[in-house]
């Protein structure tokens, strides 16, 4: 199955819940935060403006981003978990 994300909606996959700290201690699942970036697989076309012209988002598929702790909604295809997000609620890009 695909999805293709409406209007200035992103859809993004989760990184992976962090199950250990940086000194080798395994985190309870209760007390493991929820991860705040991912990698986009798809995005909407855009949101229309005052004239009608689709305005462009700044993420293509492929990237690593930032995005806001409590926004979207999750998903679930084929078994995997994603998070159908407003290209508001994403932050920013990650480069290396």
């Amino acid at each position: 199955m695909t999805l293709k994300p409406l209007g200035d909606r992103v859809l993004v996959k989760p990184a992976p819940k962090e199950e250990k700290t940086s000194s080798g201690l395994y985190i309870s699942s209760g007390a493991q935060e929820k991860p705040q970036q991912g990698e986009v697989i798809a995005v909407g076309a855009g949101k229309r403006n005052d004239k009608g012209e689709r305005i462009a988002l700044d993420v293509k598929p492929g990237d690593r981003v930032y995005y806001g702790k409590f926004g979207g909604n999750e998903v679930k295809l084929d078994g995997e978990e994603y998070l159908l997000l407003r290209a508001d609620d994403v932050y920013a890009i990650i480069e290396d």
